[in-house]
């Protein structure tokens, strides 16, 4: 399949992805929703545990990306015969990789999490959801793999439905084993922990019946079962080893942000964590933009149409803008009517707290919805190492900021969040730097 640059064959690849690019996302929020209800100590773990499992689903999803981009090169050159073979290369690599994940989430999460969470509470309750909640790790790493599949070769329509259902299945879960509704035992977050792997296994296995009876499986040699091709994993991790180094640095400064807002006090523990939230579900278009953005820049390039791939990134990003602009500016000027539905009246008082945050968080959101499009659009260009070495910088100078913030000058809540606007800015311009250069087009994929 060769792609265009219009506005229609972005959203076309794009909205779907906005979803089932957040499959984590969605998890993510329904637990905080939920757990909000339960106690302020709940809703503080969740937001400390969830950033970690964030972390752990990212390293799967950065590594699937190289099979992404792979894909839609292969796409945009004509091998359709050639994306089993890439497909495959990702899941067995995914696989090994969750039982690494899985084996330190069961043994090594305790001392891990005892390096910066201080409250004895707080820090029980990280262990008790990670006990159920790392069996999802396998059904997710494959799961992302037949995402990026299915992104690679910009047939999207299907994550929508898969996503939907992961996200009722997880909802309704979470409400019964939570609380211990329809004759469920009462878990309390445990139970969030037990509901979002159940879930994921559900989309797991509705992807694999779409994959069994879709046509195209055949073209795409998806029922030929290839010899482990060594030499393909290698390529492909060359590719996704920065992606995946710039997720874990990326969300593990977040983690430390985090770790010190949990030592200014409950309070704005809760409010981050709800703030976190918020952050995660009006970021959705971001994301699913800029994972499109991956496939169709590996396309253009695969179809030798360089020239267009600036202009692709510009259009990309300009309406990212617009759909965040659109759906964060009503959250951010009535956050007494939009969010509590969520988070209930108990949080009530939490919510009008947070409103100097929220208007940071629409800062963060309108510079995110620009730099994030770019960065991944370098990421579609093969230039990984270099991406990685942004944001390394942009993360270190991000931790420093924060330990200096708000251990030496001891600010408040929305100063320390503001360290996310440095954080996308600096990634936006080093990004449009680097594209503008023109360095990209002597890489091969």
């Amino acid at each position: 399949m060769q792609l265009n640059t219009s506005y229609k064959q972005i959203l076309a690849i794009s909205t779907p992805i906005m979803l089932g690019s957040a499959v984590q996302n969605v998890i993510a929020a329904t637990d905080v929703v939920f757990l909000a209800r339960l106690s302020k100590a709940d809703l503080a773990a969740i937001g400390i545990v969830g950033v970690f499992y964030l972390i752990i689903a990212a390293v799967g999803f950065g590594f699937s990306k190289g099979g992404q981009i792979m894909i839609a090169r292969r796409m945009g050159e004509g091998e359709i015969g050639e994306v089993g073979r890439t497909f495959y290369a990702m899941v067995y690599f995914e696989l090994l990789l969750a039982v690494f994940m899985f084996l330190f989430m069961q043994y090594g999460s305790l001392q891990f999490f005892s390096h910066f969470v201080d409250s004895p509470e707080i820090l029980f309750k990280c262990i008790e959801y990670l006990e159920y909640r790392s069996y999802g790790v396998f059904f997710s790493y494959v799961g992302v793999a037949i995402v990026a599949l299915y992104t690679g070769v910009a047939r999207t329509n299907f994550i929508v439905i898969d996503t939907l259902i992961l996200a009722v299945v997880n909802f309704i879960l979470n409400w019964g084993l939570i609380f211990g509704k329809w004759g469920l035992p009462e878990m309390g977050i445990a139970g969030a922990g037990l509901a979002s792997t159940i879930a994921e296994i559900v989309a797991f296995v509705l992807f694999v019946v779409y994959i069994f009876f879709d046509k195209k499986a055949i073209e795409y040699n998806l029922f030929k079962l290839p010899k482990i091709d060594y030499e393909l994993i290698k390529q492909q991790q060359k590719i996704a080893t920065p992606i995946v180094a710039q997720a874990v640095v990326g969300m593990g400064s977040w983690l430390f942000f985090f770790g010190l807002v949990e030592n200014l006090g409950d309070r704005e523990s809760a409010i981050t964590s709800m703030m976190r939230i918020v952050y995660l579900v009006l970021s959705i278009p971001c994301w699913g933009f800029a994972s499109g953005i991956n496939t169709m820049v590996s396309n253009l390039i695969g179809q030798n149409r360089r020239e267009e791939v600036m202009p692709l990134i510009w259009k990309t990003a300009f309406l990212c803008l617009i759909v965040t602009f659109s759906i964060s500016l009503p959250v951010v000027l009535f956050p007494e009517y939009s969010l509590y539905p969520f988070f209930g009246e108990t949080n009530l008082d939490l919510i009008q707290d947070a409103q100097y945050t929220l208007y940071v968080l629409f800062g963060i959101l309108m510079i995110f919805a620009v730099g994030g499009v770019y960065f991944n659009g370098l990421a579609g260009t093969g230039a990984t190492f270099f991406g990685l070495m942004i944001q390394t910088v942009c993360a270190v100078a991000y931790v420093l900021y924060i330990s200096f913030a708000v251990k030496q000058l001891e600010v408040g809540l929305e100063w320390a969040w503001a360290a996310e606007i440095f954080y996308w800015l600096a990634i936006l311009v080093l990004s449009y730097w680097y594209l503008k250069s023109n360095k990209w087009h002597k890489l091969e994929v």
